[in-house]
């Protein structure tokens, strides 16, 4: 079981989007994220006609090293740890670690 998750509240610990909060596009398996408006690049997109895309400069979200993002804990208003725990009835489910709190349902 992963500890983030498409589509949790992350916030950035460091780099130079330090402080900024986005929600997770996607996990990527090398261990890094991407986040929605966090570590914003330019790209310059060449023209295709065929595919209806205009050129020009794009700006497009960059992946994150998954250790520069920390989930965000809405009882606390801060970036927290989280944990797995196993419940009763076997499931496995994730927790931050300052408060215990089920991130999971």
């Amino acid at each position: 079981m992963r500890k983030l998750k498409q589509g949790d509240d992350v916030i950035v610990v460091a780099g130079k989007d330090k402080g900024r909060r986005g929600t997770v596009l996607k996990v990527y398996p090398d261990a890094r994220v991407l986040v929605e408006n966090v570590n914003i690049a330019k790209k310059h997109q060449r023209p295709n006609p065929n595919a209806g895309v205009a050129g020009g400069i794009i700006e497009k979200e960059m992946p994150i090293d998954i250790s520069n993002v920390m989930i965000y804990n809405p009882a606390t208003s801060k970036g927290d740890r989280v944990g797995i725990r196993q419940l009763e009835n076997g499931s496995k489910v994730r927790y931050f670690k300052s408060n215990g709190e089920v991130l999971d349902s």
